[in-house]
């Protein structure tokens, strides 16, 4: 394929994605509106940082009265599983330059992840790749920057749009991005140890909650991949 066909693929194949992302991306833009954020503040950080749960937290944080210092923290704590996502794929964009490698790294997110691990894992690396993964990304992005828009300017005249449930899109999102993955029992132990972990800890500080159960998901998947193996 050429470029223009792996982009245009890249971005024909994110659109289930957005139909997760934008009412997610509405109810950032809504609670940042009325939290007291200005436009520029509230857009700034969808197209800065450009992390949903981050964002959210950050808010949350932020109406409270936090010190900058915990909440640099607990974002960064919440973002960890992004080293996770980024040495999965590091096999398959170590040959590219670094600038390519640093607007993706940029463009890496749950939905982006999911979408360009199963081509990979699918075609490998193959010439020109790389724009496929960058049609993905850019369309998931420009996708949560014009939800978030929308979210802060509607935001004040429907101050309740939060509360209008649409959050659950995006559950319903990453259930259908977690269980076509589940292909063999270990990666079922891991996401069912994960799951299990996450509910247990939900009450922990600074969600260390998720990096406890990111922690549990990849022991129990480990342990039983070597069982297997043992067992040939």
């Amino acid at each position: 394929m050429t470029r223009s066909q792996l982009f245009i693929h890249g971005t024909r194949d994110s659109i289930p994605m957005l139909v997760g992302i934008a009412p997610f991306g509405i109810i950032y833009g809504t609670l940042a509106s009325v939290a007291g954020l200005s436009l520029v503040h509230a857009l700034g950080m969808s197209l800065l940082v450009y992390a949903g749960s981050a964002q959210f937290i950050a808010l949350s944080l932020l109406s409270a009265g936090t010190g900058g210092a915990v909440i640099l923290f607990t974002t960064l704590i919440v973002n960890l599983r992004h080293v996770l996502y980024s040495a999965s794929l590091q096999p398959f964009v170590a040959h590219l330059p670094g600038r390519w490698r640093l607007l993706l790294a940029f463009g890496l997110t749950d939905e982006t992840f999911a979408l360009v691990q199963r081509r990979y894992l699918a075609h490998g690396v193959q010439e020109n790749g790389q724009w496929y993964h960058a049609g993905a990304a850019l369309a998931l992005y420009l996708c949560w920057i014009g939800s978030s828009l929308a979210g802060i300017l509607f935001g004040q005249a429907m101050p309740a749009l939060a509360g209008w449930g649409l959050d659950f899109a995006m559950l319903a999102t990453f259930i259908g991005i977690v269980v076509p993955a589940l292909r063999n029992r270990p990666q079922l132990a891991a996401a069912l140890t994960a799951g299990a972990v996450a509910l247990a800890c939900q009450g922990l500080p600074y969600k260390l909650g998720l990096l406890a159960a990111a922690a549990a998901g990849i022991v129990a998947g480990v342990l039983l991949e070597r069982h297997k193996e043992a067992a040939r």
